[in-house]
């Protein structure tokens, strides 16, 4: 699957969340939905690392909650993106891979 093809799915989704909950998906909610998402994120590999309590959470449950974090780290930078009118394939390409051909 081609990483516009996931934007898109991943567009929709929130467009349902917004309207679901009646939120609106401003520039400030975006950024500040990506910081939520990334504290989670913090907290999940915090207990994936023996740094924090685990909430009477397997080993497997810990590892799948952060994996589920990471998706959601991705999906809001790829929301924040497409709302910022950014590129993301060409601005990785540019600053990341363009690095591989020196």
């Amino acid at each position: 699957m081609e990483l516009s093809e996931i934007a898109e799915g991943v567009e929709q989704v929130s467009q349902r969340y917004a309207e679901r909950f009646n939120i609106e998906r401003d520039a400030t909610w975006f950024v500040l939905k990506l910081q939520e998402e990334v504290g989670e994120l913090t907290q999940s590999y915090l207990m994936l690392s023996g740094r924090a309590r685990t909430k009477g959470k397997s080993p497997e449950e810990i590892q799948a909650e952060f994996n589920a974090e990471v998706a959601d780290v991705f999906c809001q930078i790829l929301l924040l993106a497409r709302a910022s009118g950014i590129d993301l394939e060409k601005e990785v390409s540019d600053k990341w891979l363009s690095r591989l051909k020196s």
